[in-house]
């Protein structure tokens, strides 16, 4: 039995359609993964299926509770960690129904009784009870601050990250969406979620583009057609979805070179029989100029045999609109694509940064002492959980942050292109195409130019940078990697918040890049993919290697 369905769900922004006739359907221990490139509306499915989001057309009806996590972690001012969990999974709504329907109740106004019953029912099965005790208990083991009422404002991004996976674990929807859960969530987290999302007993709707996480967790997959915008579902799980939708692609492909094929031989045959009766037809003429053919027979012999190839011409014509009108296969839609490609790298000196008993501190946190040495064409790939020091031992060899303790230097030579974690590469007041030529030294046309490759539009290119999604912002972020020619490369989540072709594409471009590498990720179809000459872990601030 479902507990939420949408039938027939529209969504339009002005003329741009989002969402087209969607249905939906979602029981108990249902695990569906939503896909497509970004900006195809994913999201916005999420947020119409949670009721953020009043549709244009179409209905949403829910039988049970349903909980919606969207990717951006969302703290609020002044907010604590355990006012952070309750917000997500749904209890401080739930306990501001109860206040009110006691106050009601009190007050003796008609209805309250069954109105405070629906509540605290909600309440009971939110596990508002027993949150608290809960979610120390999950603090310890995923090893947040203890100190739950502590702001959430002043967590670093691998422990919101960890606070946010809190709430989904603590979460007792009948339906749990969740929007790019895995982003910024190390190798344990990722554990953590999957064992998690494996025994909960209510359904989930799920928008990742983590392709592992796919593989041990979807075992439907809803596709986002980008042209038509409407939904397809497909059984079998993430890795059946990828199969058919290859053979679906050369069918469609052979179905239209078969149809091509057959069309174009009836043309060319078309062709080849009115020039055939053309022929007939002036050989008649001349012969009948140079000399009058007194057999009338042989005369009629010869204009007929003309007018029977003219007519077969004819016949072969109308088998051509026959075959269009009945057989036709439309050519398939080439999808846009990210074209990725770093040019060959100039050469740096052999040593490209160097860190000598390096110590970094930071509050409570200490990395180091580190002795490392990064040389030219070196592939390395940088492991370790939230929080383990990776960013700050990125920055120490980037020369970034003072040392407290030894010695650091870039060699020389060196081309930084690099991709942060928080995507803060540009200034967010700034228009795109400002913030970019800003960065990049091009012209306002060039700049479109190359964005526009990176599927940045005349529509996005005038927004502010604050104003773009995450994914919009990671693409940006590429196509200035791309261009900065950069000779050692630092990428740190680069597939955070990209679409699975994207993704792809990255793998392919960094496969061929012939520069220095320097790899952060979680993503562990990725990490298996990418050849690395060098792994370096990074645990509790000690670097080994």
């Amino acid at each position: 039995m479902s507990v939420l369905t949408a039938k027939g769900v529209t969504v339009a922004y002005g003329d741009l359609m989002v969402l087209h006739n969607a249905d939906v359907s979602v029981a108990s221990g249902d695990r569906v993964a939503v896909v497509g490139p970004n900006g195809v509306g994913k999201s916005t499915l999420l947020r119409v299926l949670a009721g953020e989001l009043r549709p244009d057309a179409g209905t949403v009806t829910a039988a049970g509770t349903v909980g919606y996590l969207p990717q951006e972690r969302d703290r609020r001012l002044d907010e604590t960690m355990i006012g952070y969990i309750a917000r997500r999974t749904g209890v401080a709504t739930a306990d501001e129904a109860v206040l009110a329907a006691s106050e009601r109740l009190a007050a003796s106004e008609p209805g309250a009784d069954l109105d405070y019953t629906a509540a605290l029912d909600r309440y009971l099965a939110l596990g508002g009870p027993d949150l608290e005790v809960r979610a120390s208990e999950l603090a310890a083991e995923l090893g947040l601050p203890a100190d739950l009422d502590a702001e959430a404002t002043g967590l670093s991004g691998g422990q919101l990250a960890r606070l946010a996976l809190a709430a989904v674990l603590l979460a007792k929807f009948d339906v749990l969406l969740l929007d790019e859960p895995t982003n910024d969530l190390d190798i344990t987290g990722l554990e953590l979620l999957e064992a998690h999302l494996a025994g909960y007993r209510g359904g989930v709707v799920v928008v990742s583009h983590d392709r592992s996480f796919l593989d041990r967790t979807a075992a439907e997959v809803l596709q986002i057609d980008p042209h038509s915008r409407e939904v397809k579902l497909y059984g079998g799980g993430y890795r059946a979805y990828r199969e058919e939708l290859e053979r679906d692609r050369v069918a469609a492909r052979q179905a239209y070179e078969a149809y091509a094929a057959k069309r174009d031989d009836l043309v060319q045959r078309a062709r080849r029989q009115k020039e055939w009766a053309r022929s007939g037809e002036r050989s008649a003429k001349s012969a009948a100029s140079r000399r009058k053919e007194p057999d009338k027979n042989i005369r009629a012999g010869r204009a007929e045999g003309a007018q029977q190839l003219g007519a077969k011409a004819a016949a072969t014509l109308r088998a051509v609109d026959r075959l269009d009108r009945n057989e036709r296969v439309d050519e398939p839609r080439k999808e846009w694509e990210l074209r990725l490609r770093f040019g060959a790298a100039s050469r740096s000196g052999d040593v490209v940064a160097v860190l000598d008993g390096a110590v970094v501190r930071r509050g409570p946190f200490t990395l180091g002492p580190v002795s490392l040495q990064l040389n030219w064409g070196d592939r390395v790939l940088v492991r370790g959980d939230n929080g383990s020091g990776k960013t700050t031992l990125l920055q120490a060899l980037l020369g970034r942050i003072p040392l407290d303790e030894g010695r650091g230097a870039l060699g020389s030579s060196v081309v930084i292109g690099e991709i942060d974690q928080a995507r803060q590469t540009f200034d967010e007041s700034a228009t795109l195409v400002d913030a970019f030529c800003a960065a990049s030294g091009l012209l306002p046309g060039e700049a479109r130019t190359l964005l526009a490759k990176f599927g940045l539009g005349a529509q996005d290119v005038g927004r502010r940078i604050g104003r773009l999604s995450p994914g919009e912002r990671t693409r940006a972020d590429l196509a200035l990697l791309m261009h900065s020619g950069a000779n050692l490369l630092v990428l740190d989540e680069p597939t955070n918040h990209l679409d699975l072709p994207a993704i792809e594409q990255l793998e392919q471009a960094l496969e061929q890049y012939d520069g220095t590498l320097l790899l952060v990720t979680h993503d562990r179809t990725l990490a298996e993919r990418i050849t690395v000459t060098r792994t370096i872990s990074v645990h509790d601030g000690l670097v080994s290697e």
